[in-house]
């Protein structure tokens, strides 16, 4: 009878542990992270959105002198990338296996997939 008790004990022990446990998580999983001033971004515009890629090189339209200024972008690729043309996303040089997963990580950021306006 004794063995019982402890084994009751125990198991009415952890029982309460983990529903404490829990019930601490759930409140703190219910409450918003803190915002902090510097690392808050500000929600960008549509219209920010397209200033911004401007910036970035248009896979559709770029000359090779262009593509062979990106980074691990030689002549083989460029030739690839001209011929694969057009793209409706950037992904696709990797999709289509024009370039590598390696190389696409590098250029990824400078580039982009402006959709080919319809006729």
């Amino acid at each position: 009878m004794f063995v019982l008790r402890s084994r009751f004990l125990a198991a009415a022990t952890l029982a309460a542990a983990l529903f404490t446990s829990a019930a601490f998580e759930a409140s703190a999983l219910a409450q918003p992270p803190a915002a902090s001033a510097s690392t808050a971004k500000p929600a960008q515009t549509i219209s920010q959105k397209i200033a911004g890629s401007k910036d970035l090189l248009d896979i559709n339209t770029a000359t090779p002198d262009q593509l062979r200024a990106l980074p691990g972008i030689g002549d083989a690729y460029i030739k690839r990338i001209i011929e694969g043309r057009p793209y409706t996303a950037k992904n696709q040089l990797v999709t289509r296996g024009i370039i590598p997963q390696a190389t696409y990580d590098k250029v990824k950021d400078q580039i982009i997939a402006h959709r080919p306006k319809s006729k």
